[in-house]
């Protein structure tokens, strides 16, 4: 069970460091050849360099994040967050599915991420026009 708290409380640390930290601190909780394909079906990013560079996108915006449910089964969790991401023009909401699987240090081995452009909803912050993304 510990292992279990392990994984668990890199879960969160993820979530915290996708809504205050940088590109590099998100990269730094993953393993040095860790795989990440986000949204699933794209190309996997393989690295901690292009892993970096795939989050590099957050680091002039604004996030908040919020845990909706998680499992963890061994090395393995899959969670349910929501993001919310202010562009200044624009908050983007999506609510994805996160599957990572993690080493014995409790870093990220893979992740894959479980969410498609219908699931996003933009607010305009001019006029406060709702879209979905369908």
């Amino acid at each position: 069970m510990a292992y279990e708290d392990d994984v668990r409380t890199a879960v969160s640390n993820y979530l915290d460091a996708v809504a205050n930290g940088t590109s590099a601190d998100i990269a730094a909780l993953y393993a040095d050849d860790a795989t990440l394909e986000d949204p699933v079906g794209t190309e996997p990013k393989v690295g901690r360099e292009a892993i970096e560079k795939f989050y590099s996108a957050l680091d002039a915006v604004d996030n908040r994040t919020e845990l909706l449910a998680a499992k963890v089964s061994g090395n393995t969790a899959a969670f349910h967050f929501r993001v919310v991401t202010e562009t200044g023009d624009q908050t983007i909401t999506v609510e994805p599915i996160d599957v990572m699987t993690f080493d014995e240090q409790a870093r990220i081995t893979s992740m894959r991420a479980v969410w498609s452009v219908a699931d996003m909803t933009v607010a305009d912050g001019a006029d406060l026009t709702v879209t979905d993304g369908k």
